[in-house]
């Protein structure tokens, strides 16, 4: 029961940190410009995220405009783009195969518990890969947000802060990790573990099997 209760919660942790990914995706929040130097413009704001970029004004009116080309984007944002798709997709399979392989589930009846542990395990590790390409577009992007923040030869106008879109992938990234691991613990084969100790146990102290024999041998 522990181990059902460990993967479904590393499946519902895993769960949200997809959700939250997707949100990140599709959100123009991974830069916002920032209000340096002595001038303070408060008119319009730009936001900038993987796909698009949107400029808020004052007055609550908002306008997106998407990105002309894919190739004329810097290295960096096409590498964005690329890990962070690759994890959604990680996830989806991984979610597909977290829930044949749960315990709870009869996706591939109830004899079969070994292939169902080692889907779970699977699932568990595409989880943590996804999680890991997730976390590096995040890491580069706020990386080069804070150089050329403090950077003297990038001017002010060209100058951004941290978006909240970041703050939401590192809670994704988390979230994709952990859940991964509990699945991944949770999804031992069934007898594995406790074979595991009683067989090392046995292999540590043979000696009382041989006190045994000898015993026997003496009262013949």
């Amino acid at each position: 029961m522990a181990s059902s209760g460990l993967q479904l919660l590393g499946l519902v942790l895993a769960v949200a940190g997809w959700v939250c990914g997707a949100l990140v995706c599709a959100a123009p929040l991974w830069r916002v410009s920032a209000f340096v130097g002595g001038e303070l413009v408060i008119a319009q704001v730009l936001w900038e995220g993987l796909w698009m970029n949107c400029l808020s004004q004052t007055t609550g009116h908002i306008q997106c405009k998407t990105y002309d080309s894919t190739l004329a984007l810097p290295k960096s944002a096409q590498a964005a783009r690329g890990l962070t798709v690759l994890s959604l997709l990680l996830c989806l399979l991984a979610l597909m195969l977290g829930v044949a392989g749960a315990k709870g589930t009869h996706c591939m009846g109830d004899g079969n518990q070994a292939a169902k542990a080692r889907l779970g395990r699977i699932a568990g590790l595409l989880f943590l890969v996804s999680g890991l390409a997730f976390l590096l577009p995040i890491c580069w992007t706020a990386y080069t947000t804070i150089r050329d923040f403090y950077d003297p030869n990038v001017a002010a106008p060209f100058k951004r802060e941290l978006g909240p879109a970041l703050y939401l992938g590192w809670g994704a990234s988390v979230l994709l990790l952990v859940g991964g691991s509990l699945l991944n613990v949770g999804s031992s084969p069934p007898g594995g573990r406790a074979q595991t100790l009683f067989g090392g146990a046995a292999k540590d102290n043979p000696q009382p099997a041989r006190d045994v024999k000898q015993q026997e041998k003496s009262f013949v």
